[in-house]
C-alpha cells in the first residue's frame, strides 16, 4: 500500500512531522495499527539499520530516523494496545553501574524498538540489583547491558551471578555489548549473547527470544 511505503520513506529520511502525519492518515483510513507498524515504521527502520551496518549512513542519520520512529509510534501505541497487537518481545536495557556513557546504549534501544521490540530503558549507572528487579517488574525476558569503560565491565558479571543466585538464569537471558566488550568476555562471564552494534543486537535478541 502506497501510504505505508511513504511512511517507511519518511522515516528513512528522518522526517518526523511527515512520518507522524502519514501514520495519522493511515489510521484515519482504517489501516490496522499493527500493519502500519510492520509495513511502515519497522520496514523503514530495517532499511536504516542495514544502511548503518553497511556504513552507507552514520549516527546522526540514524538518530533522525529514530526521532521519526518515535513520532509515529506515539500515535500508534494506543491503537496497538486496543488491537492487542503482540510485540516481538520485551527487554530491559541500561549502561552498567559506574558508567555514564549512553550514546551506544541509546542507539541499540532505537534499533530494537524499530524492530518491534518493547524496550524498558533504565538509563545509565544501573546497579545489578536494579537490572534484575526491573526485569522482573516489567516481566521482561532479556536484560541488555552496555559498558564503555573497562573498569565497569565486571558489573556485567555481577548481574549474571545474581541471576544464578536467584535461580533466574533460565527465565532471564543476558545480552552484553559496548566498545571494550567482546565475544570472549561475554563467554567468560556466562552471558547468553554478545552484540557489537544495534543491528547485531536485533539479531541476537530475536535468537534469544526464540530459544527462551
Amino acid at each position: 500500500m502506497e501510504i505505508l511505503k511513504d511512511i517507511a520513506a519518511a522515516l528513512q529520511a528522518g522526517q518526523s512531522e511527515r512520518c507522524a502525519e502519514l501514520c495519522a492518515a493511515a489510521l484515519k483510513a482504517e489501516i490496522p495499527a499493527g500493519r502500519v507498524l510492520d509495513e511502515g515504521l519497522i520496514a523503514g527502520m530495517n532499511v536504516v539499520g542495514e544502511r548503518f551496518r553497511d556504513h552507507e549512513i552514520f549516527l546522526p542519520h540514524v538518530l533522525l530516523a529514530a526521532k521519526a520512529m518515535t513520532a509515529g509510534l506515539a500515535l500508534l501505541e494506543p491503537k496497538l494496545q486496543s488491537e492487542s497487537v503482540p510485540r516481538a518481545g520485551r527487554a530491559v536495557i541500561g549502561t552498567v553501574q559506574g558508567d555514564l556513557h549512553d550514546i551506544g546504549k541509546n542507539l541499540v534501544a532505537v534499533m530494537l524498538r524499530g524492530a518491534g521490540f518493547e524496550i524498558v530503558d533504565l538509563g545509565s549507572d544501573v546497579a545489578p540489583e536494579t537490572f534484575v528487579d526491573e526485569a522482573l517488574r516489567h516481566e521482561a525476558s532479556v536484560i541488555g547491558m552496555s559498558a564503555l569503560l573497562t573498569t565497569t565491565m565486571p558489573v556485567m558479571g555481577r548481574v549474571v551471578r545474581l541471576l544464578h543466585e536467584r535461580g533466574l538464569e533460565n527465565r532471564l537471558k543476558t545480552l552484553v555489548g559496548g566498545a571494550p566488550v567482546d565475544e570472549d568476555f561475554a563467554r567468560e562471564i556466562g552471558a547468553d549473547a554478545y552484540a557489537f552494534d544495534g543491528v547485531s543486537a536485533v539479531v541476537r535478541l530475536r535468537k534469544l527470544l526464540e530459544e527462551s
